[in-house]
């Protein structure tokens, strides 16, 4: 096949050139054939839709006709007008649906057929319907009929025809697109012939030369010679490449000659570099020998220098050693510590080692100070399976400290093979690099000691402390400093915090925005500042807690260094300064008010006459106002008795049930608004504790919830007990306390911050005391509180089994020839306690000097003293007289009970005081606990100091 030069100048030229005429010839077909049924179905859709449109215009006038016959065959003479007028609309209807026709009939049938359809029309509705209207009984009607349905079955007919013309249509198109197929598929067999034609001349002209470049190459390969059967004179790639390949084949077979020659030189040459080889293996063990060495070395020394652990390094130090010196076995042990590590001993072996280490070879290492190996026979674990004799050696190696003493005792075993003494030497200098790995160590955990017990004393100070650098970044904290920052962290994950996140972090805590902006202005002026403004306060936003900070400049040879920084806590001291300003504008009121009150009425008293109704009344306000103050007293003493330790309680087996009873009976007469209800719910009533003080406690709790519920209401007292416990319950329905009050509300001064309970006043004492009462008698106070509706108090005893024995004497059926001396040196006082005693039916004298006193109880013995502490001055005291009276036979039996302004309690006890009544208090208690006394214990000689009277015992 001839081929154009330029294309028969390469071979993708050829190939191409031949594929696209195939693909063109196979478009061109394709195309035509594509062309052909397209054209098909556009004449078979165009014939189709002809016919459909026909028969669909000649089925509607169908349809509209039958309309007309219907209507006609329902005709009424009546409805003659409205038929008229229907059927014109109608016959306009039908013509044009006729012209419609006209327009898509093109043959000669359908030509016809529209002037029969034009005919019937115009006689139908021009002849035959108004003769049916005009005469319905007209026998007429029969022959119009009969043209009626000749002409419905023209219109069938012809509908037919269109049918029949539709389905021939449908049947050429088959016809049609069959043949087609048959031309596509004889197309396509003579395209895949023209292909494989096509295929095989490029098989001929490409394939076959390739092949014999192939064969010509695999003999040359195999060093056979080569007959190349490509012809030359082609022009294209095959033909150059034909022309290059005899020339390498040329080229290659002087280049053979060549390289046999070169060959011999080289097998000359090959037996010179094997000896080389032999050199340069013998050089090369040695340097391997020493790289593993060295290796070895390196991870003795990485193992020593890379941790602080002792026990790693001791670890590491064994086990490297041994492979450095090829010991089967090894240890190590220090002297001065109990810390050791082996490799390949038993557990056994190391503590007998260790129990003797000041004995043996280890004594000759220790006096020595120099490494030294020894020979001996294997024991038998040591033997294994072999039953000859065979040779252990050991060497001993010392570890010396700077001060060349021995630290630790090396001893490694080597099975067969004894130590040369480069050995020796190189493990003497690996022992003096271990020697300085543990003095680090030890030097280490010194350092880590220092600095732990430097922590733990930090840590043991109240105050947080943090030191940080001059960049401001955290050199040190105590636990403290997180507590109190509530961190989350250990001192240790706080160190190393620079200034911005540490700083941060705390201004996040605080009330406001300029904590960080503070501190660090401070540090900055440190220098200038004196020592007031060396501190600054913060207030923490969630817990409200108030923190002092100090802060000074730490130097190191006249060079700062950094900042200490002391976090003090003094919520406490801020809460109480805030308490004590709030009480003492408080106890002015408190204080003034009722002394107002007796001084207005004194006055009045004093200048103006008075009925006798009215003095009684002002007397009696003045009485009360008196109490009031008492009480006032009272509480401020009593708080100061219990802050300091001396308050003394007289505890003995109490009931409580007739106590409530006496406070409610009390505290009812006071109030109209109030109904104080008493429930008992257990017969065990029962306590040991000092019955004034337990009185003192309920009145302070039932005043309080008549104070605070000002709008009056139900006070429901409960007494109820548990297997252990005695418990009150006092509820009311009063304002009750805010839940942000109630872990304060038994401290000292503290009042609920409220302008419903300023009104109502106080000193913020009185559950303070109940408080310390409640646990000085082993129980517990608690409250349960709903702010605005009311709060519940339970006191809570420990309930007793033992009743005191007791016997209650009818006062009156005793003869009562009691004499009393009463030694006072306040004359108003005296009458007033001499009068109360005499109403009591006793023998009262009177004395206002210690002295006389003294003189006349030497003469006529009294059944009991009165005895004021403070006398006048120069005269004989009260402890003057009480010291005689013990010393004295015929007097140390008289019972004496003290009346004093002083609240030295314990000095009484001292001398067997018993009781105390401090000034002022109501002469009826001290009646009361003398007829007690004499009637119980007689003369014994006791000095009773009966308790003052409460603001729960006032009358």
């Amino acid at each position: 096949m001839k081929l154009n030069p330029y294309i028969s100048k390469s071979l993708s030229r050829q190939v191409v050139s031949l594929m696209t005429g195939c693909i063109i010839l196979f478009i061109a077909g394709t195309g035509i054939l594509f062309f052909h049924l397209q054209s098909l179905h556009a004449e078979y859709i165009q014939h189709r839709q002809s016919i459909v449109g026909k028969q669909l215009v000649i089925e509607e006038i169908l349809d509209q006709y039958h309309t007309v016959f219907l209507n006609l065959t329902a005709y009424n003479s009546l409805d003659k007008d409205g038929l008229k007028e229907q059927s014109t609309q109608e016959e306009i209807s039908i013509r044009e649906n006729i012209e419609q026709f006209k327009a898509i009939a093109h043959s000669k049938e359908d030509r016809v057929m529209t002037d029969k359809l034009d005919n019937f029309t115009s006689y139908y509705f021009s002849e035959a319907l108004p003769s049916l209207l005009d005469s319905p009984e007209n026998n007429g009607g029969t022959q119009i009929m009969a043209q009626v349905s000749d002409f419905r079955s023209l219109i069938k007919s012809y509908l037919g025809t269109l049918t029949e013309k539709r389905d021939e249509n449908v049947k050429d198109l088959t016809k049609e697109q069959s043949i087609l197929q048959g031309v596509f598929v004889g197309f396509v067999l003579i395209f895949l012939f023209i292909f494989l034609f096509i295929v095989r001349s490029i098989i001929k002209n490409i394939g076959k030369p390739l092949a014999d470049f192939s064969m010509a190459a695999n003999e040359i390969a195999a060093g056979r010679e080569a007959v190349l059967s490509v012809n030359e004179n082609r022009r294209d790639e095959l033909g150059t490449l034909s022309i290059a390949f005899k020339k390498m084949l040329s080229s290659v077979q002087e280049k053979e000659q060549e390289l046999m020659a070169h060959n011999e030189e080289l097998l000359a040459q090959q037996d010179e570099l094997q000896a080389q080889q032999n050199e340069l293996q013998v050089t090369l063990g040695i340097i391997r020998d020493n790289e593993q060495k060295l290796t070895r070395r390196n991870e003795l020394i990485n193992g020593i220098s890379s941790t602080l652990d002792k026990n790693e390094v001791l670890k590491s130090i064994v086990f490297n050693m041994s492979k450095i010196i090829s010991a089967d076995r090894g240890m190590i042990a220090l002297v001065h510590e109990d810390a050791s590590s082996s490799f390949g001993i038993s557990d056994n072996g190391v503590k007998q080692f260790r129990n003797n280490i000041h004995s043996g070879l280890n004594y000759r290492l220790l006096e020595e100070k120099k490494p030294f190996t020894i020979k001996r026979e294997q024991l038998d674990a040591e033997k294994g399976y072999h039953e000859n004799t065979n040779y252990s050696y050991d060497l001993y190696l010392p570890v010396l400290s700077t001060f060349q003493e021995v630290d630790a005792i090396m001893v490694y075993s080597r099975y067969g093979t004894p130590f040369k003494d480069q050995e020796v030497e190189e493990c003497e200098t690996l022992a003096k690099q271990i020697a300085t790995s543990l003095d680090k160590i030890k030097l280490y955990e010194q350092t880590e000691g220092n600095r732990k017990l430097n922590q733990d004393i930090l840590n043991t100070i109240k105050e947080g402390i943090q030191l940080i650098d001059q960049d401001g970044k955290v050199v040190q904290v105590n636990q403290p400093f997180c507590d109190i920052f509530k961190t989350g962290s250990t001192p240790d994950q706080i160190i190393d915090l620079p200034w911005e996140k540490w700083s941060a972090e705390l201004s996040e805590q605080m009330e406001g925005d300029r904590f960080s902006r503070s501190l660090e202005e401070a540090i900055q002026h440190l220098e200038e500042a004196n020592h007031e403004q060396r501190s600054f306060t913060f207030k923490k936003k969630e817990t409200n807690q108030v923190i002092k900070v100090y802060f000074e400049a730490l130097r190191y040879r006249e060079e700062g260094f950094g900042t200490i920084l002391v976090y003090r806590d003094i919520t406490k001291e801020y809460e109480v300064d805030q308490m004590k300003s709030e009480f003492v504008s408080t106890v002015s009121h408190e204080l003034r008010t009722p002394l107002a009150s007796v001084l207005g009425f004194t006055e009045l008293m004093l200048n103006k006459p008075l009925k006798p109704e009215r003095q009684t009344k002002y007397l009696q306000t003045i009485y009360n106002e008196a109490k009031r103050l008492t009480a006032l007293i009272n509480d401020f003493l009593d708080v100061q008795k219990m802050e300091s330790g001396k308050q003394v309680y007289e505890k003995k087996y109490v009931e409580v049930l007739p106590l409530l009873q006496k406070v409610i009976e009390h505290l009812e007469i006071n109030t109209a608004h109030h109904d104080i209800q008493l429930q008992v719910e257990t017969t065990d009533v029962m306590i040991l504790g000092d019955r004034i003080k337990i009185e003192q406690a309920f009145t302070n709790l039932l005043s309080n919830s008549i104070k605070y519920s000002p709008d009056g209401g139900r006070i429901l007292v409960r007494v109820y007990s548990s297997k252990e416990m005695l418990s009150i319950d006092i509820e009311d329905e009063g304002l009750g306390i805010p839940e942000e009050s109630l872990p304060h509300l038994f401290q000292k001064f503290y009042r609920v911050d409220n302008s419903d309970r300023r009104r109502i006043g106080g000193t913020g004492l009185g559950l303070a005391i109940v408080d310390e009462i409640i646990k000085s008698h082993g129980g517990q106070v608690t409250v349960v509180s709903q702010y605005g509706k009311g709060s519940t108090f339970t006191i809570s005893f420990p309930k007793v089994t033992q009743k005191e024995a007791s016997s209650n004497h009818d006062r009156q059926s005793i003869k009562l020839s009691y004499e009393i001396m009463v030694i006072e040196d306040d004359i108003n006082l005296a009458e007033l306690l001499k009068y109360e005693l005499m109403d009591s039916g006793f023998h009262v004298n009177y004395f206002n000097s210690g002295r006389k006193a003294f003189q006349e109880l030497k003469k006529s013995p009294p059944d009991a003293i009165v005895l004021d502490i403070l006398l006048e001055e120069g005269e004989m005291d009260g402890w003057g007289i009480l010291r005689e009276l013990k010393v004295s036979a015929g007097l140390k039996e008289i019972p004496v009970f003290i009346s004093t302004a002083l609240d030295e309690r314990e000095k009484g006890l001292s001398l067997g005081a018993k009781d105390y009544l401090v000034k002022p208090y109501k002469p009826s208690q001290l009646s009361k606990v003398i007829m007690h006394t004499l009637l119980s214990n007689r003369k014994k000689g006791q000095i009773l100091i009966p308790h003052s009277c409460n603001e729960g015992d006032h009358e």
